[in-house]
């Protein structure tokens, strides 16, 4: 991958990274016409960077040839309006075909889903990195690091090996945490996303982030990128109006282990009559006396 390429990579990920969901129909299939719809409605939006198979995605509980249908389904509506990200995981054979899938499609970049494997090294996870990320070197590769313990001199070690490794989504809810491992890896070297969306962007860009996550955005577009333009502008006082704005809708996404975060997402897009409010097991949708508490919030906001 040319230089070029690379700062066109690095520029999409200093944004907001939309987590698109994945809508059901009744009968628990891929709803492709509400994707579609959702999709369009967030590059109307103003949104320019798109990770299908992300967590507010549902990775987890999407079988895989619906995983594969959700990424060439994201890569066809963005087109030319928009950078894909796309996310992969699991085993190293099976992230590796995802990755090979999503560049044959014409994915510019994977986010790396945290292996869930219940017994990490610190070598193994840049082992498991490196085999992915040298797979598809025509690829920008994007750890997702939501362990605590993972140094950040072992993504240098990483990116060392693999100069494809270009950006880190971040989330571990630490914002000095962040601070160290960003600067022990390379401040300058990787782009920086919090990936722990919203709530953690305004910490998280005072120590050098420049991009974060949101599922947020399905919702209200124009909340999210009006965030990013005040930490863009370094008006902290403008983001954090906005997030006392979305404070309570993220409460009830991280309550709980943030057992509902897919959950309020999907019920927020259904109180506005875009999707159905259905979620797969492990989640479950929202009890009927939560549900009202939702549509309220999400009312007033501006798409």
């Amino acid at each position: 991958m040319t230089a070029a390429a690379y700062e066109t990579h690095r520029a999409a990920l200093a944004d907001v990274v939309a987590i698109p969901v994945t809508p059901f129909t009744a009968t628990g299939a891929l709803d492709t016409d509400a994707h579609r719809a959702l999709l369009r409605r967030l590059l109307d939006g103003g949104v320019r960077t798109l990770t299908p198979n992300g967590n507010t995605g549902e990775f987890y509980a999407l079988t895989p040839d619906e995983r594969r249908a959700v990424t060439e389904l994201t890569i066809e509506e963005a087109g030319d309006r928009a950078t894909v990200l796309a996310g992969i995981g699991h085993d190293v054979p099976t992230a590796v075909a995802s990755a090979r899938h999503a560049r044959e499609r014409g994915a510019d970049m994977v986010m790396v889903h945290q292996p869930v494997h219940p017994y990490v090294s610190a070598g193994g996870w840049v082992d498991y990195h490196r085999a992915i990320a040298e797979a598809v070197p025509e690829l920008g590769i994007v750890p997702y690091v939501r362990n605590a313990a993972l140094s950040g001199r072992r993504l240098a070690e990483l990116a060392d090996a693999c100069p494809n490794v270009i950006g880190v989504k971040y989330a571990v809810p630490d914002a000095a945490r962040f601070a160290a491992f960003a600067r022990d890896a390379g401040l300058d070297r990787f782009v920086w996303i919090a990936g722990l969306a919203e709530p953690y962007a305004p910490s998280y860009f005072s120590a050098g982030a420049t991009g974060f996550t949101s599922g947020l955005v399905n919702v209200a577009p124009a909340v999210s990128l009006n965030m990013l333009r005040a930490l863009r502008d370094g008006d902290y006082p403008a983001a954090m109006k906005v997030w006392e704005q979305i404070r309570r809708f993220e409460e009830l996404r991280g309550a709980n282990g943030s057992a509902d975060n897919v959950t309020v997402v999907k019920e927020a897009l259904a109180s506005l009559g875009l999707c159905r409010r259905d979620v797969r097991p492990p989640s479950r949708p929202l009890p009927k006396d939560a549900r009202a508490e939702v549509a309220a919030i999400t009312a007033g906001w501006p798409v």
